[in-house]
């Protein structure tokens, strides 16, 4: 048995395609079948499902399947622990972020960078629900995600800080020197917001039915960026985190307003609860534990901004 072989059953079953696959892992179709083929006669069971197009795995290779994938996943710690000892943590750290904490990853990444020169780094902006699969099938080392989900219970938790809901909006509205402004009235605003399948979305939606109102939602998109454009240049508002000013910079053109009552969420990093723990997790978990993230962004309301550093 070669770790290629398992390396290809990881493949296939992420792509669930035998051309895409050979591709990826860089050799022919007829090469990667004949790999599967071969480890299934040393193991005596069938693993994939035969028939003209993939098909899936049997019972039994779903099974083999999940040791492939830890197989796989202790042997790039092994060869992080080895980094380790000659005092270089290499190799890639892949990290899932749900989309409205995507613009302060690189406040992970970029400190990530500063100690580990030769770290590698993967980005992708996932639903919590994908970031807690693709962590269970170790594709991903660690995710940012909201905490209050009782599905995180058997992951690493590691709490970063709270984001506060804020109003949006162009300066010179007539919003203009309020301190703060209530659901109800932010209600009123045609108001540019996510889609409503994510999370964001819904928890900004069961803040307005608590207050009783529909909120006049003219524009949905299932971008950041473009909430801000809107707010800047079509005079929409839009309900963002306040960690997501960071992103927009606050020009004098713009304003943010904070929504009474307070609506705020935990934002933390999550991984696998393992042990031994990969030490690019490890690495992970004490950067972000060293970055006061809450400062960094309670500084954008209270305006004393000042550049993130660590707690050292």
């Amino acid at each position: 048995m070669f770790v290629r072989q398992l390396d290809y059953l990881v493949t296939l079953a992420r792509e669930k395609h035998f051309a895409r696959a050979a591709e990826i892992c860089c050799v022919s179709q007829p090469a990667l079948s004949a790999a599967v083929r071969n480890l299934e006669t040393e193991l005596g069971i069938a693993i994939v499902q035969r028939g003209q197009r993939f098909q899936g795995f049997t019972p039994e290779g779903e099974r083999i399947l999940d040791w492939a994938r830890q197989t796989l996943a202790a042997l790039e710690g092994l060869k992080q622990e080895a980094s380790m000892s000659r005092i270089k943590l290499t190799g890639t750290l892949r990290l899932g972020a749900i989309p409205t904490t995507m613009p302060i990853v690189s406040l992970l990444t970029g400190q990530c960078r500063a100690q580990h020169a030769d770290l590698r780094q993967l980005v992708l902006s996932l639903s919590t629900e994908e970031i807690m699969r693709r962590l269970d099938d170790f594709e991903l080392d660690v995710g940012l995600t909201y905490l209050e989900d009782q599905r995180l219970n058997g992951f690493h938790v590691q709490p970063l800080y709270r984001e506060r809901y804020m109003l949006l909006a162009r300066e010179g509205t007539m919003l203009d020197g309020k301190a703060e402004i209530s659901w109800e009235e932010a209600a009123e605003f045609p108001l540019c917001l996510l889609t409503s399948h994510m999370q964001n979305r819904r928890i900004v939606d069961a803040a307005f039915r608590r207050a009783e109102v529909h909120p006049n939602v003219v524009v949905e998109t299932d971008s950041v960026f473009a909430l801000y454009s809107h707010v800047r240049h079509a005079n929409l508002f839009s309900v963002v985190p306040h960690s997501l000013l960071c992103l927009f910079e606050l020009r004098d053109e713009m304003v943010a307003i904070p929504i009474v009552p307070e609506l705020s969420r935990s934002i933390g990093l999550i991984s696998l609860d393992h042990d031994p723990c990969s030490p690019i997790v490890v690495a992970a978990r004490n950067i972000a534990e060293k970055i006061n993230l809450q400062a960094q962004f309670d500084a954008y309301i209270s305006g004393g901004y000042q550049p993130i550093t660590s707690n050292d």
